[in-house]
């Protein structure tokens, strides 16, 4: 699954610049996640670097983007190559 930031983030600044894919970024109110770059971390690290930083635990999965680890792979595959790594 990717992850989702819930309204109880207080803008910390601390998780955008954690993510590897960039898939965080400012919103209108608070903190989003791109469901489209989020691998939650799989291909670069063991656990979401933005959960392991968040102060207040508001970055849960998104039930809305159901992804096995083999579909996070895929995904974090085809970010690398988008980039040409």
């Amino acid at each position: 699954m990717a992850l989702m930031i819930t309204d109880e983030c207080i803008n910390c600044d601390v998780c955008e610049p954690e993510c590897p894919n960039d898939a965080i970024s400012q919103g209108d109110t608070i903190y989003v996640i791109d469901p489209n770059k989020c691998t939650e971390c799989v291909g670069h690290y063991d656990t979401p670097q933005c959960v392991e930083v968040c102060p207040v635990d508001c970055i849960p999965l998104n039930p809305e983007y159901k992804e096995s680890n083999e579909q996070l792979q895929g995904k974090y595959e085809k970010l690398m190559a988008a980039k040409g790594k």
